[in-house]
């Protein structure tokens, strides 16, 4: 393991455009590196706001929580995934977060006789908070983003900070790796390469020279490629590497390692890297050969954009390569149905089970209502996760309890049923950032309960991110009328799991497990699932000849 003295930093930048996928680069690079080294990643965002969590997912894509109950863009999915850690909420740095601690030190006098600029106590505040993170967490490597692209005013402090920091830890214990584009005009058929070379001049204008490029692109670079960029952006030809469009994220780690990356860092960064067996491999190789096919519904309300449910996605992926069933995702819009342009029934035709995922708001609730009814009494496995939970917990309280119009009053404040309501300590909050339940909580599993036999643990800690919860006053009610309450967060009395027993798989969170879900180690709520439904298939098709 590395000494503190020569700790190593890698930092990834992006140019051209957005959306490239810095995030998964890193989390690529990192895992090459992960399984001999403790690399902790950051991820350094410009925007003022102290965290995505009041942003429309339409906006930024998922929410991603973590265990501290830090809320963070769905890039820190990508580095917990690939990495095998656990990451923190002060690895993401905003603006929001750093003005808001110059101007708290400038009103404690701590600037007193200055004047307080962006240069240079702004880019040192950013320094002293990359230090920080890899002293506290005592990092052989620093793993450090750059949001944005290069040439946006809101990233250029951060460019400055990294570019001092070479300064600081020295050239050989830093790493520079640059994301481009590199398209392909239709009708041209040929790669170019202006668009790498302006982003690779951007950059160098602010200080900092890349050691590696990697350009995204729907093929393979060419030696010609490279040839041309590394004449004109200064770079080691064998340090040009393929971003190349997969239908498989998880196999970027082992084309870049392919085409000579680890050298690389091994010669820049004076690393011992030793070639390992990678479990991945095999799970990667039972992607590409299923047996089975199945179709898992997600019925949601922001299904247009699918990065809203990423983790969900991705905690499908680790169950098909633990099962090798291919997993045809359908995405339900439930406002359709909730307009009466189509039923539940003709929705989900062909389906073999279904997931009601988190959300926020009235729209499409109806529409969930119908299909968790339609499912609960034609026994097609259903999961339902946060809100999904609460809207099961709404239907059974109407269609089998009778309580006429029961709702939740995020929904409906004047209910006279309110089986869901918010909770009691969220009653006085009327600030929005960072006050619902968030972070990592411990259930107690009930004997004999199905949450008990997936997790196979009387306890289990999940992620959470809600101000609502099944109202305490109707929990005897619904035991009574079959529903089981089988997890309870004990110090609050808080459901956590239900579930019934007379169904081949209706069980619900109110966590997020996928948000802990891994390639190696899928989520049990999810696992299960995907089991019921290959059960279904399986049925379906023997009495179905």
């Amino acid at each position: 393991i590395l000494m503190h003295a020569i700790r190593k930093y890698i930092i990834v930048t992006g140019g051209v455009l957005s959306g490239l996928g810095k995030g998964i680069a890193a989390a690529s690079i990192g895992h090459l590196l992960s399984s001999q080294y403790k690399v902790v990643p950051m991820k350094l965002d410009g925007y003022l706001n102290v965290d995505p969590g009041t942003m429309n997912p339409y906006e930024h894509g998922e929410v991603f929580v973590l265990d501290d109950g830090g809320e963070v863009d769905m890039d820190f999915g990508h580095y917990e995934r690939f990495l095998n850690t656990t990451c923190k909420f002060e690895h993401n740095l905003t603006m929001g977060k750093v003005f808001e601690e110059i101007r708290a030190k400038e009103r404690r006098g701590d600037y007193l006789g200055k004047t307080v600029q962006f240069i240079p106590h702004v880019v040192e505040a950013i320094k002293e908070k990359i230090h920080a993170t890899a002293e506290k967490e005592n990092a052989d490597i620093l793993l450090i983003e750059v949001g944005g692209t290069v040439g946006d005013m809101e990233s250029d402090l951060y460019i400055e900070a990294m570019r001092q920091l070479q300064d600081e830890v020295g050239e050989e214990n830093i790493l520079y790796v640059h994301l481009t584009y590199v398209p392909i005009p239709a009708g041209v058929h040929e790669q170019k390469s202006k668009p790498t070379q302006q982003s690779v001049y951007e950059l160098r204008r602010r200080g900092i020279q890349p050691d590696v490029i990697i350009g995204r692109c729907q093929e393979i670079l060419t030696t010609e490629i490279k040839g041309k960029i590394a004449s004109f952006c200064g770079v080691d030809k064998k340090a040009i590497f393929t971003g190349l469009d997969v239908d498989n994220v998880y196999k970027i780690p082992f084309l870049l390692e392919e085409e000579g990356i680890v050298e690389i860092m091994k010669k820049k960064l004076k690393l011992e890297i030793i070639s390992v067996d990678d479990p991945w491999k095999q799970l990667l190789h039972n992607l590409e050969h299923p047996t089975r096919e199945i179709s898992i519904a997600l019925c949601g309300k922001y299904t247009s954009l699918t990065d809203s449910y990423a983790s969900i996605k991705e905690a499908l992926m680790h169950c098909s390569a633990h099962t090798k069933a291919k997993i045809q995702i359908k995405f339900i819009e439930t406002t359709d149905i909730e307009q009466g342009n189509i039923c539940a029934a003709e929705m989900l035709q062909g389906i073999d089970g279904v997931i009601v995922p988190g959300g926020f708001g009235s729209r499409g609730v109806e529409g969930k209502l119908a299909v968790i009814r339609y499912c609960r009494e034609n026994k097609i496995p259903l999961l339902g996760i946060c809100f999904g939970l609460q809207l099961m917990v709404v239907e059974f309280a109407r269609d089998v309890c009778l309580l006429e119009n029961a709702n939740t009053t995020e929904v409906d404040q004047h209910t006279m049923h309110p089986v869901v309501d918010l909770m009691t300590e969220q009653k006085a909050i009327t600030a929005k950032g960072a006050t619902m339940r968030l972070g990592a909580y411990i259930s107690y599993l009930r004997e004999g309960s199905l949450a008990r036999r997936l997790y196979n643990s009387e306890i289990v800690s999940e992620r959470h991110r809600h101000r609502y919860e099944v109202n305490q006053q109707y929990h005897q009610f619904l035991e009574e009328n079959g529903l089981s309450i089988s997890g309870l967060y004990l110090e609050k009395n808080l459901a956590e799991f239900i579930e019934l027993k007379d169904h081949p798989y209706f069980i619900a969170t109110q966590a997020h497990p996928e948000l802990k879900s891994k390639l190696s180690t899928p989520a049990p709520l999810f696992l299960g699932l995907v089991k019921a439904a290959m059960d279904k298939s399986i049925y379906y098709s023997s009495s179905n000849p």
